[in-house]
């Protein structure tokens, strides 16, 4: 039980640029057939057009964006995104998973249980968690390793599947 993410983002640009084109396509053709002064001048664009030809910079140039485009979006629709729900332990006849954001709480939560974290910033990724932790004392390595103890257990709790590799980094409270 794996769900993605849609990719909602690329395909709203894709939409709107190509609404964008259709719309000007639409403006040069009721202004051409209506007769009305030309906001953009029908016969300048089909002079520019013919002028050009496969060598040219400016055809080069969009021939190279389009390109780059259409293998981004290409990458976009065939590679899969991030999870939104992580698998828990697998039952024989139960599927059943926790949100990324709650997941995110949890083990944030378990992070700042130990004494002396102000504050942690959990980053999931699919094989590991990476635990940022801001504390008032001086860096202790024996702080870390608590505090990667806690989040290992909470996930034991948890029962997320896999069980992701935690690490901990320690930053001073004031500093970046």
């Amino acid at each position: 039980m794996r769900r993605r993410t849609r990719r909602v983002l690329p395909a709203v640009v894709l939409a709107l640029t190509l609404l964008a084109l259709c719309v000007a396509v639409v403006w040069l053709l009721v202004q051409r057939l209506t007769g009305a002064g030309a906001f953009i001048s029908y016969g300048g664009v089909i002079a520019h057009l013919n002028a050009a030809t496969w060598g040219d910079r400016q055809v080069l140039v969009a021939g190279a964006a389009t390109l780059l485009a259409g293998l981004v979006l290409l990458a976009l629709a065939v590679l899969p995104g991030r999870a939104v729900v992580v698998p828990l332990t697998d039952a024989d006849d139960f599927a059943a998973g926790v949100a990324r954001r709650g997941l995110r709480g949890a083990l944030r939560d378990a992070a700042q249980s130990v004494e002396g974290v102000r504050s942690a910033r959990i980053r999931l990724h699919r094989k590991r968690v990476r635990v940022t932790i801001r504390t008032g004392h001086a860096h202790t390595a024996s702080l870390a390793e608590a505090v990667c103890t806690a989040v290992d257990e909470r996930i034991g709790r948890i029962g997320a599947h896999p069980v992701p590799k935690v690490s901990a980094r320690l930053r001073k409270a004031g500093g970046r």
